[in-house]
């Protein structure tokens, strides 16, 4: 008789998990800071896409000052429910966000609409084999898809990582993660 196979870790238990983990950090949080990996990746006229942090995600604002300061523009994406694709509006570090759905700050939806060269995104769990975990509506995988020369990055702090996430066929996985400690690639 063959023996079971273990069942692959749930997605929702995951995300918990990593939430918890995360908010463990408290409100000193560690600093994503720009590493070399990274900035060996900007140019003057990319376009970068950023966000805003909610919910003790990482913040990757010194990534978008690092990008401005190599010449980069900058975009924010842009969301107006679960089943319609995030656009990513143009965005400078200056200009005021509004509220949007999910509890997100984002561009007015009058922006302009670019098309990004290197996606910063957000995550609430990450593997070694840089599969990523998002919030579940699948916003930034169609995204992904959508740019898929785009160089994905995920920001995240290093007690998001797990040992393996379960992948769907729509998941795409990143380019590279950077964390508080380490650059991650394949």
């Amino acid at each position: 008789m063959a023996v079971p196979s273990p069942p692959a870790p749930d997605k929702s238990a995951l995300r918990a998990a990593a939430r918890a983990a995360r908010a463990a950090l408290g409100e000193s949080r560690p600093v994503i800071a720009p590493r070399p990996e990274l900035l060996s990746l900007l140019a003057p006229g990319l376009t970068i896409a950023t966000y805003a942090p909610m919910g003790g995600e990482a913040d990757p604002a010194p990534l978008a000052s690092a990008a401005v300061a190599a010449g980069c523009a900058l975009a924010l994406p842009h969301v107006i429910d679960r089943p319609t694709p995030i656009r990513f509006l143009r965005w400078r570090e200056d200009d005021a966000l509004v509220a949007g759905p999910f509890g997100l700050q984002q561009p007015v939806d009058h922006m302009e609409e670019v098309a990004p060269d290197l996606i910063l995104t957000p995550l609430v769990a990450f593997d070694r084999t840089l599969a990523r975990l998002g919030q579940g509506a699948g916003h930034y995988d169609r995204a992904f898809a959508r740019y898929p020369a785009a160089h994905r990055i995920g920001v995240a702090f290093c007690v998001q990582e797990v040992d393996r996430l379960p992948t769907d066929p729509w998941d795409m996985p990143l380019h590279a993660i950077i964390t508080e400690r380490e650059w991650i690639t394949a």
